[in-house]
């Protein structure tokens, strides 16, 4: 969950697309109110709806991957341990760090194309060695444009979060997915978590009743990339001075989103309202340390708040509580919590209350008592792989059960478990909260990504 990616443009490209960055953001008012569910152009002629899409069976999956710091190095191993892939391209601007994945996959009988030392290197990746599948992990002002050309160049696109920094962007993606008939999905990793599974089978049985509001947050003190090198999230600092909102929303919201089938049928995103807390950590932290990867990071007019807060309003009239703060000295948590009319099930830590079910709902059960309820309801997909993803890794085997699931769609000719629109709905809040921020407060309405197709595009199953 912690994306450390290589860096694939180097310093002053990366500060001209900030740049760029912060004046497409002003331009968010006038973009978000012409592509509301009622201003959104109709789907072209031809295009296809990509809800419950499944693409044609593929015997074996051809990879290129873009990127392989931290984040994108884990991925190209565990792609190539899973049957049925060829890893066919690696490209990272870093010569060393491409390299290292060559001969780390090369051990696991591929024989990969490398690209590196020029940032547009990728592209050439894409033309010669026409992968099935591109796995992209690099900075996140790089993923909408990535993913765009991967899927015109033939390909499916697996992206690392958020998909895109805009709404423009996000349209974009959509339209591409539609119009070529390629998958595009966000690569949430924490929707094939242990406990979230669990959750996911629970609300599917009905334990817990009829949803009404779920909280998801992502806590996680970073302040220390601004002191690494070009592969820990360094590139980071400068969201963080230009920006402020909810910039890392999916990892609480994508499971809580499926919980409610957001998006899928019964309900979908309406409007959300985003307050930041003032912005303190970074600067103080820029002050006092002595071995920043760029002196003027001590300089900079730090905008983003240390905590945000926003709160989604869904069609049926359900909330969903969203916080973000990779700033203070606080303890890590993935709070994760879903409630219904019988009961109510939460992560960090775990526990369970569930009227007629637990032995009491004015407390949280004992791991004792959480477990055993756990063993009756296990889902099918931890049952059947969750060993092996253990012994895989990957933040306790998510990521490995992720990859896994992506190459067992993609040889089956199956539904991917995340559509191309889920990826936006969760991804836009970023882009949203900024502007509820800006407007102190003011309700934001989502874009109806799917044009109205989510009312007949059937909920996640709960996979066997």
């Amino acid at each position: 969950m912690n994306p450390n990616e290589s860096i694939p443009n180097p310093r002053r490209s990366f500060l001209k697309a900030l740049g760029g960055l912060t004046a497409g953001l002003a331009s968010l008012p006038a973009l978000a109110a012409a592509q509301t569910a009622q201003g959104a152009a109709p789907r072209p002629s031809g295009a296809k709806y990509m809800g419950d899409f499944a693409a044609p069976k593929l015997e074996k999956v051809k990879i290129a991957i873009i990127g392989v710091g931290a984040r994108g190095s884990g991925h190209i191993s565990q792609l190539a341990t899973i049957e049925g892939t060829e890893i066919v391209g690696i490209c990272d601007l870093n010569e060393g760090r491409a390299k290292g994945s060559e001969a780390n996959v090369k051990g696991k009988g591929h024989s990969p194309k490398v690209y590196s030392g020029d940032e547009n290197a990728w592209k050439k990746m894409l033309e010669e060695v026409k992968p099935d599948a591109v796995f992209i992990a690099t900075p996140w002002e790089l993923h909408g444009p990535q993913a765009v050309a991967a899927m015109k160049a033939g390909a499916h696109a697996f992206v690392e979060i958020p998909i895109a920094l805009t709404i423009e962007e996000m349209w974009d993606i959509v339209n591409t997915s539609e119009a070529t008939g390629r998958h595009c999905m966000l690569m949430e990793n924490v929707n094939y978590g242990r406990e979230e599974l669990l959750y996911l089978n629970m609300v599917r049985q009905g334990v817990i009743g009829e949803l009404l509001h779920g909280e998801a947050a992502y806590i996680h003190e970073l302040r220390g990339q601004m002191n690494g090198g070009d592969s820990t999230g360094s590139w980071r600092t400068l969201h963080y001075a230009n920006r402020n909102g909810n910039l890392y929303p999916c990892h609480g919201l994508g499971p809580v989103a499926q919980y409610m089938n957001l998006a899928r049928g019964e309900d979908t995103f309406r409007r959300l309202v985003s307050f930041s807390s003032p912005a303190k950590g970074r600067k103080l932290w820029a002050e006092k340390s002595t071995n920043l990867t760029k002196p003027e990071f001590k300089t900079l007019d730090y905008q983003c708040g240390d905590m945000n807060t926003s709160i989604i309003k869904t069609a049926l009239g359900r909330t969903v509580m969203v916080q973000w703060d990779e700033t203070s000295p606080r303890p890590y948590s993935r709070h994760n919590l879903i409630q219904g009319t019988k009961g109510t099930l939460k992560g960090f830590p775990n526990g369970m209350a569930i009227e007629g079910m637990t032995k009491s709902y004015h407390d949280w059960t004992s791991s004792e008592e959480f477990n055993a309820i756990a063993e009756k309801y296990e889902h099918p997909l931890f049952k059947r792989m969750g060993e092996l993803a253990k012994k895989m890794g990957g933040h306790g085997g998510m990521d490995f059960l992720m990859l896994f699931r992506i190459i067992e769609c993609l040889r089956k000719g199956e539904p991917l478990d995340q559509n191309v629109y889920e990826g936006c709905f969760w991804s836009a809040v970023a882009p949203l909260s900024e502007k509820s921020n800006k407007e102190d407060g003011m309700p934001q309405d989502f874009p109806d990504f799917t044009r109205g197709g989510w009312k007949t595009t059937k909920p996640l199953a709960v996979v066997e």
